[in-house]
This record gives C-alpha cells, sequence and structure tokens, in this order.
C-alpha cells in the first residue's frame, strides 16, 4: 500500500475546552502513539484530512505524517481510529498508529467476493458474505487496500474457509483456517416457502396442549392451580 502525505502540527491545547478552540481554527484534534515512541498530541487541518480519506481507495489508510520540529522528517502511521460528531458527521478526532517500514503489522483488512458463484447461476442460490474482515500481518508497504476472494466455482452448500483464501505476496493469513467467509445457500422452494406459514401456526398451539399426559388428562400443576380457587359457596361467607 502507498502512504499518503499529510502534515500535522504539535498540539499544546488539550482536554476539552482546547479540542473545542482546535476545531474553531479549522483542525482536527488528534494523537498518534507507537510501541516505539511516547504519545504525543497533535493537530491536523480538517479540509486536508478530509482530502486524503475521500481519495483512498480503501477504509485502511496509511500516511506519512510531517510534523514541523520533530526529530523525525516523516513519521509512517496508520489511520487507527477517526472519531465523528453524530449529528453533523464533522470529525472530531483522529487517531494514528505510528509503524515502521521495516516492522510487520497486524490489521484487519476488508475482504470483497469475485465473480459469480456457480450455484448461484446455475442452481438459484445465494452467495452468503460471512466474514467481512481478514485479520493479516505484514509490512506496512505490503498491506493490501481489500482481499479479493475468487467465488465462481462454489456450487450449492459449499463454503470458501479461511485457510482456502489466497493471501496477496508478502501477507500472512492470521485465525482459524476452518473459519468460514462465503458460502452459498440453497434456494428456498415453493414447497418450503408455503409450508414455512403451517409450522409457524403449528409453534403458535397453546402449551397445555402439548404438556398433556397420554392419558387425556391435565398436568398436575393445572390440577393444583384449579385446587387453589375456592367454591363460589365459600367466597360469599
Amino acid at each position: 500500500m502507498k502512504s499518503v502525505a499529510l502534515n500535522a502540527h504539535p498540539r499544546s491545547l488539550a482536554r476539552r475546552k482546547g479540542s473545542k478552540q482546535v476545531r474553531a481554527h479549522g483542525r482536527i484534534p488528534a494523537v498518534i502513539y507507537g510501541k516505539h515512541n511516547p504519545a504525543q498530541n497533535l493537530e491536523v487541518d480538517a479540509k486536508e484530512f478530509d482530502l486524503v480519506v475521500h481519495r483512498a481507495h480503501s477504509e485502511i489508510i496509511l500516511v506519512d505524517l510531517a510534523v514541523p520540529g520533530d526529530a523525525n522528517a516523516k513519521r509512517m502511521a496508520i489511520v487507527q481510529d477517526v472519531q465523528h460528531h453524530p449529528l453533523s458527521g464533522d470529525v472530531l478526532h483522529i487517531d494514528f498508529h505510528e509503524v515502521r517500514a521495516d516492522e510487520k503489522v497486524t490489521i484487519e483488512v476488508p475482504v470483497e467476493a469475485v465473480g459469480i458463484p456457480e450455484g448461484v447461476k446455475s442452481s438459484g442460490g445465494t452467495l452468503e458474505h460471512v466474514r467481512f474482515r481478514l485479520r493479516v500481518r505484514c509490512l506496512p508497504q505490503d498491506l493490501p487496500e481489500q482481499i479479493n476472494v475468487d467465488v465462481s466455482h462454489l456450487k450449492v452448500n459449499q463454503t470458501l474457509h479461511i485457510g482456502e483464501v489466497a493471501a496477496p505476496a508478502g501477507v500472512e493469513l492470521l485465525g482459524d483456517k476452518m473459519i468460514p467467509v462465503f458460502a452459498v445457500a440453497a434456494p428456498i422452494t415453493e414447497e418450503v416457502a408455503a409450508a414455512t406459514p403451517a409450522e409457524g401456526d403449528a409453534a403458535k398451539q397453546p402449551e397445555m396442549i402439548k404438556e398433556k399426559k397420554e392419558d387425556g388428562t391435565a398436568p398436575a400443576a393445572a390440577d393444583a392451580k384449579a385446587g387453589d380457587k375456592k367454591p363460589a359457596a365459600e367466597k360469599k361467607k
């Protein structure tokens, strides 16, 4: 994955009041952290970050942060988290996870289906997207924007698992190899569709009918409840 240049500035104003002042000047409060350097508060131009997001071809964004006065000319980082305002949708805060070009990172990458399954074309089945992201480990430069999986060979009732996914060059797929990623479900026939309401009606039958004894008498619990009721004559006393 190619990194994108992004300018950032050290942020001295912290807490809620300071963050409001930063946003009032058209910037977004941010923080960068990693295992090699202490966390640092930053601020990023809102228009510049918005442009980076809209030009990205994936939800994973790799940036080269240029921070004036910083010991490193550029700090490579992954956009780890972006907080938005619940109503306006404006970006409120950005988390950058600093990485190194020569160290592998572990991250979840989107997975997409390529092709139309045989079971969909010839048998009327339905392609089910079971898992939408796959966890991978690789160098930052090898990060795929997404993992494309050929599903054209899948027939009805067949499943494609993580262990069957071909990983891109330099990328290691993590997780249980038997976890399903895609599956082709059998089509619902007219007979099954017609039988479904009838089965639903049967399920709605009162439970007391199912609980009757083999000799036709009501359950003991029902008898006990009936015995708790006093005769009409005793109520008048």
